[in-house]
């Protein structure tokens, strides 16, 4: 009996050990459960795509940008092929990392600069917070000369963490006015990155012009090719290549941008950069009737191949700090007083409004008095009896100081904007400002009453700002016959094997709707500034083709003395700005030619001529174009056939 009690006993014991035991197994079971869910389950794919790089290496394969080519096909810009530098620090680590770097010093003549630049890129690399960032090369040097190329590549095996990525960079072939026009490429910043992930560090994206603007279009997608590597990133051999990489996988293709065909004829943009004489100012040549833009000059421009590659410290600052804004567009992003062109818009608010006849007079004595303020005339003897014909060719002020009383600072706000000023034109190129056009409700008290303000406005003066665009936009509908239409500078988008992916039409913004009578007594004026003795323009006129146009001079304050210019410069910025808008033929208008020589004096002398040799430059291309093709040389005759005789 005693024997059963305690092996009952015994069980009893056995019992709880078993079934702690039980528990440890299922716990110690549990936890590997939830620690493999874990790993491969919730973390599956980022170790897996930890364990391919560590024996895969990825290089992307640059794409090739689009093209942009000009109206005729000719290329401004294309690609040229080049290499850069990249790292991959995975690679590389501790002090076999400060040896590479210290021969890419060596190598690639490195300053100290680009060092430290190349340190903290690895640190950001190796301390990210995505531990894959550090298998991802960053980029080392942009662009780099061919003698550095044969260098790298005789030291490729001594440093198996930095390749040569051959890499297509930009080639402008453009003359350096159309700089504002195409834009740059520099690199993307890490905002940009934030904003767009299928950018990488050391990638270029567009800058200022079409570039920025038609990015996504020009841009085309990276490809990629894989890499069997070991611990150490050297490329295993072809064998082991194809055992661990997929055929598949090797190599997937970049896929090439977009090209842009522009409404800019080379040919005019270059006679147009020749024909402007000025330091600065702007130049714009557009179709009459269709708004889109043939050439487009702002002076000084900038070099879009140095400011897309390798340009110094000196380089920039000397950019930045000259006085004449080098990257300043001119075309639409300053503003200007109109001075005497202004007054074709003054004519239209007089006529509409019924305030004036194309045969109405008003008597020119040389000034204007409102009160006990007069107002001169260009001329201080004054015109005599006028109408708007000789008026607006001869730009008598005081004709047009009698007009804006007559009509009004609120009327004359209303035709300027009806034309589309004070606000921008729509041209797709990036920013534009507005231009300052001021009525009743933006003036100050301070600066004179509404009355004075619209006699000033009769001549261009006052607060009244436009852009040369404006001005191209607001004469254009002169020519036209009234249709004020949007600028456009990208005819169609191709895909790069040609094909039509896009294709941009006229865009008419609204009709002015202008009395018949008011539109032929305008441009009749407008014809006599360039072709009858005395106007204004008179010296300007072509033989071959009748143009129209109106020149301005617009006067500007002079600079403050705390500008610290030497005189020469202070003269330079006190003269007055040079304006003329052109139109040709005069009787059915096919270009539009705006000039703004900044600070080049009277209208007539420093605007005038240059419209007038881009006019001539257009209808020379033109009929150079539209000749037929000359016969081929005629064959000289074949030469007689050659006799023998044999002596027997």
């Amino acid at each position: 009996m005693m024997l059963v009690r305690r092996d009952a006993d015994d069980i009893r014991e056995i019992r709880p050990r078993a079934a702690l035991g039980a528990l440890i197994v299922v716990c110690t079971m549990l936890v590997l459960v939830v620690r493999l869910y874990q790993l491969q389950i919730l973390r599956g794919d980022v170790y897996v795509v930890q364990s391919i790089a560590n024996f895969r290496k990825s290089l992307f394969v640059p794409a090739d940008r689009g093209v942009i080519k000009d109206s005729k096909g000719r290329t401004l810009v294309d690609n040229r092929p080049s290499f850069d530098v990249f790292l991959t620090p995975a690679f590389c680590k501790g002090k076999e990392r400060d040896e590479v770097i210290e021969k890419l010093q060596d190598y690639l003549r490195l300053g100290q600069d680009d060092v430290e630049r190349i340190k903290l890129d690895y640190q950001k690399s190796w301390f990210s917070k995505d531990k894959l960032e550090r298998f991802k090369p960053y980029l080392v040097m942009l662009d780099i000369p061919r003698d550095q190329v044969d260098v790298l590549e005789a030291h490729k095996t001594e440093m198996s963490c930095v390749n040569l990525i051959p890499t297509p960079h930009r080639a402008y072939h453009a003359p350096t006015s159309l700089g504002h026009v195409l834009g740059y490429m520099s690199e993307v910043t890490p905002e940009e990155m934030d904003d767009h992930p299928e950018y990488r560090r050391g990638q270029t994206i567009g800058r200022r012009g079409l570039e920025r603007r038609w990015e996504k279009e020009l841009r085309g997608a990276d490809g990629k090719q894989n890499i069997a590597v070991d611990a150490k990133g050297r490329e295993l051999d072809k064998d082991t290549q194809e055992a661990l990489i997929p055929e598949t996988e090797r190599l997937v293709p970049a896929t090439p941008g977009n090209n842009l065909v522009l409404s800019i004829d080379e040919k005019l943009q270059r006679a147009a950069d020749v024909a402007f004489p000025g330091r600065a100012g702007a130049v714009v040549a557009m179709e009459a009737k269709t708004g889109f833009i043939l050439a487009m000059v702002s002076r000084p421009s900038f070099d879009s191949n140095k400011m897309s590659g390798r340009i110094s410290r000196a380089e920039l600052k000397a950019i930045s700090e000259d006085p004449l804004k080098p990257m300043l567009n001119r075309v639409m992003n300053e503003n200007y007083h109109p001075g005497s062109t202004f007054k074709t818009i003054i004519s239209f608010a007089g006529l509409e409004s019924n305030a004036i006849t194309p045969a109405s007079t008003v008597f020119c004595g040389g000034g204007y008095t409102m009160g006990n303020h007069r107002w001169r005339c260009d001329k201080p003897e004054g015109h005599g009896s006028l109408d708007l014909k000789h008026a607006l060719s001869r730009s008598c002020d005081v004709y047009y100081y009698t007009v804006g009383d007559r009509v009004g600072l609120d009327a004359i706000a209303d035709m300027a904007r009806r034309f589309g000023y004070g606000q921008p034109t729509g041209l797709d190129l990036g920013r534009e400002i507005p231009g300052i056009i001021p009525d009743s409700t933006t003036i100050s008290p301070e600066s004179g009453s509404a009355r004075a303000h619209a006699i000033n406005a009769g001549i261009g003066q006052g607060e009244i700002n436009v852009t040369p665009l404006q001005q191209a936009v607001a004469y254009a509908a002169v020519a036209n016959g009234g249709d004020i239409l949007l600028p456009q500078i990208v005819r169609r988008i191709e895909a790069p094997d040609g094909k039509l992916i896009r294709e941009f039409k006229l865009q008419v913004l609204r009709k002015l709707g202008f009395k018949e009578s008011s539109l032929t007594a305008v441009r009749g004026a407008l014809r006599a500034v360039v072709n009858e003795p005395g106007g204004t323009a008179y010296r300007s006129r072509l033989q071959d083709v009748e143009f129209a146009g109106k020149t301005g001079t617009a006067q500007v304050m002079k600079l403050g003395q705390k500008q610290k210019l030497d005189p020469a410069t202070l003269a330079y910025f006190s003269r007055d700005h040079a304006w003329f808008a052109a139109f040709a033929p005069a009787d059915d208008p096919e270009i539009v030619v705006v000039v703004l020589n900044e600070h080049g004096g009277w209208g007539a002398e420093a605007a005038a001529p240059a419209a007038a040799k881009i006019v001539s430059a257009y209808f020379k291309t033109k009929r150079e174009e539209s000749a037929p093709p000359a016969p081929p040389p005629a064959l000289p005759p074949p030469p007689p056939l050659a006799t023998s005789s044999m002596v027997q």
